[in-house]
């Protein structure tokens, strides 16, 4: 285990997943500068090991992470100052977990809000505990969302949902979560971070090269006609991959593949 600031790294090199957890506890995670940058610079540590199949991204304490540190937008602070300096390295984190191959799941226990509640949604699953919470809460603010949260919600909820959202700005329990497609799976409390596990020992035991060109294409925002290309492109790519060629024997001899993610 190692500490980059606010942010507590740990990579498993046999099972080659990586583990981000949000560490201001005292604060439920709020993101204040020092933190967005230490959360950059974490992510970037694990996106750059070139055994890595699943990152998994949590928070330490009562929450997952309760948003930006809203103290830091009032006097003597300039708030717009303070909100291009956090989204900085807020961005460049966000889109190197979207770009990297390696799946990346939030598991979410307590308020995910504001800011949390788009890192949350940001994952490629989202797991839940039974009693979490998910706030907007930009508009409370009388504000508009960031780190991607009017690009991942309605991708999501659909655009008549997330407006909803954004104009109610309810108190959404994990139930609810789930059925409006925020949350992949809701899990028991008693047994929350063992389910997290077998997820997501099951997660980056599969093909990662293929997820990571699932990724792309999900995500991807062009004709149908260069999104019928582009899934051919990635489609040869894999092919070529020795998981492939795993899969097809394993395929062939009736019996379960063994992917080594590359």
């Amino acid at each position: 285990m190692t500490e980059t600031s606010y942010v507590s790294i740990r990579f498993d090199n046999q099972t080659g997943i990586g583990y981000l957890e949000l560490n201001r506890p005292d604060k439920l995670n709020a993101i204040d500068l020092p933190m967005a940058n230490a959360f950059l610079a974490a992510v970037r540590e694990l996106v750059s090991k070139p055994n890595l199949r699943c990152i998994v991204l949590s928070g330490a304490g009562r929450a997952f992470a309760a948003g930006g540190d809203v103290a830091c937008f009032a006097p003597p602070n300039n708030p717009a100052e303070q909100i291009n300096a956090l989204l900085d390295p807020l961005h460049a984190a966000i889109i190197a977990l979207r770009q990297c191959q390696a799946p990346v799941i939030t598991a979410v226990k307590g308020v995910a809000a504001g800011a949390g509640f788009s890192l949350a949604i940001a994952g490629d699953l989202v797991l839940a505990e039974e009693n979490a919470k998910f706030i907007i809460a930009y508009t409370g603010l009388g504000a508009t969302p960031d780190c991607g949260a009017s690009w991942f919600l309605p991708r999501r909820v659909g655009r008549a949902r997330a407006m909803e959202i954004l104009l109610s700005d309810p108190v959404i329990d994990a139930q609810a979560a789930k059925e409006w497609g925020i949350v992949n799976k809701v899990l028991a409390s008693e047994n929350f971070e063992s389910l997290v596990e077998e997820c997501v020992l099951r997660i980056a035991s599969g093909p990662t090269q293929a997820y990571g060109a699932c990724k792309a294409l999900i995500d991807s925002e062009v004709s149908l006609a260069q999104h019928l290309e582009d899934e051919r492109s990635y489609f040869i790519a894999t092919s070529q991959t020795g998981d492939f060629r795993e899969g097809v024997s394993a395929f062939l001899a009736k019996r379960k593949p063994v992917f080594k993610g590359r």
